[in-house]
């Protein structure tokens, strides 16, 4: 009986120890496979989808970790918490230390990866010296710009032109024969910027080159074009009436005889400056609108720096005439009937020499000009057009009807 009784108890104990055996090797193997595929799997896992407490992780940027080190190992990952605790700044992100880069939205646009302190936004058209210090390179900062769109057949008339204008005035000419060289006949030539490509128009020049950004050191803008006759002009007295009148954009009153096109721009002898006038009956839909108000020529135009940098926003890149522009100008000041006037005391003479026209091409029968004026009107349509479009669009997506105040 006591060996019975103490048999069965040692039979019983023997059958359980392979079974708990096997249970121990396969629990131990589906662990290690687990834990593979855990270890595969982690380094792709979100911690940022994890909600981990904030204690765990105090001052550290999950998302920023995750992307620094989605690649390495558990343990390295580990490691990089530990030594990325205290190093990360606590402020707004703006910059990061060590070896991560400068974000700083409030730079302009293409230069975030900057610090602030370097960036230089702006330029100019100052003839810098290629000795020296720097802040000695100018004896006068010109605070004005004037550009010519210039043959070199007309450089009496741009001769006569420049020496209008004082050593306030920074001077570019643009090319549009290729001649360039020649020029070098006048003494004022050396100091002047010269730009040079081949049968182009000045509002292709201001737009591929006077970039708002590039010409913010000047205080006013002289567009013109080359046979102006400007005995009567003098241009420091134009600017102290332009500063008078508040004209963010304006043009010289035009003798009354010579190449007149519109009564807006016609020279009144008994006033400084006009901003209105009277048209043809019909031709103004409202008094405050162009061309009895709000309107000047393309001829000879000067903007403000402020109105310049919305007006060459409006240059369409590829209508090169402008014809229209002179109807839009109001767009960029307000209010414009109280912002663009015609300065009656600085007066010039539209000579009226169809030179740029004689750079179009013969064609069919016709002479070169009569392309160019072609083009010039189908412009002046498409840039109408083209502004109706972007503007019904635009109060659409706002939701609100369009003002019912629309140029010629």
């Amino acid at each position: 009986m006591v060996l019975t009784k103490m048999g069965n108890p040692f039979r019983g104990g023997s059958i359980r120890k392979p079974n708990e055996a096997m249970r121990l090797i396969v629990t131990t193997f589906v662990g290690v496979i687990f834990g593979f595929f855990l270890g595969v799997s982690f380094p792709t896992l979100s911690l940022t989808k994890l909600n981990l407490p904030s204690s765990l992780f105090p001052s550290i940027d999950l998302t920023y970790i995750e992307d620094k080190y989605s690649g390495l190992s558990t343990n390295s990952l580990l490691n990089a918490l530990s030594s990325l605790k205290g190093r990360r700044s606590s402020s707004s992100g703006s910059y990061m230390l060590n070896d991560t880069q400068i974000w700083v939205p409030t730079n302009p646009p293409g230069a975030e990866r900057l610090p602030p302190g370097i960036v230089v936004s702006e330029s100019d058209f100052y003839l810098r010296r290629l000795w020296g210090l720097p802040d000695e390179d100018l004896t006068i900062k010109p605070q004005y710009l004037v550009t010519f769109t210039v043959g070199y057949d007309q450089k009496k008339n741009i001769d006569a032109a420049i020496k209008k204008f004082s050593e306030n005035f920074t001077i570019v000419l643009f090319h549009y024969d290729g001649r360039t060289s020649e020029w070098d006949e006048f003494e004022w030539s050396k100091r002047a910027i010269h730009v040079s490509i081949q049968k182009q128009t000045k509002w292709w020049y201001a737009k591929r080159f006077l970039h708002p950004d590039i010409v913010a050191a000047y205080d006013y803008i002289f567009i013109w074009d080359e046979d102006l006759g400007v005995e009567h002009f003098d241009s420091e007295e134009y600017i102290k009436l332009v500063r008078k009148h508040g004209l963010e954009i304006s043009q010289p009153g035009l003798e009354p005889n010579n190449g007149l096109t519109w009564q807006m721009t016609k020279r009144r002898g008994n006033s400084e400056v006009h901003k209105d006038t009277e048209e043809k009956p019909g031709w103004c839909t409202d008094p405050h609108l162009p061309p009895c108000a709000a309107f000047v020529e393309i001829m000879a135009t000067v903007f403000s720096r402020d109105a310049w940098r919305c007006v060459w926003h409006m240059i369409q890149n590829d209508l090169v005439h402008g014809w229209g522009l002179d109807f839009a100008l109001r767009k960029c000041v307000e209010p414009a009937h109280e912002k663009i006037g015609v300065v009656d005391a600085q007066w010039i003479v539209h000579q009226s020499v169809p030179s740029l026209g004689n750079q179009g091409k013969a064609d069919n029968g016709r002479a070169p000009w009569e392309g160019v004026r072609e083009r010039c009107r189908r412009e002046w349509t498409m840039f109408q057009e083209r502004m109706a479009s972007a503007e019904t669009a635009y109060y659409q997506a706002m939701g609100v009807d369009p003002p019912n105040s629309t140029a010629r």
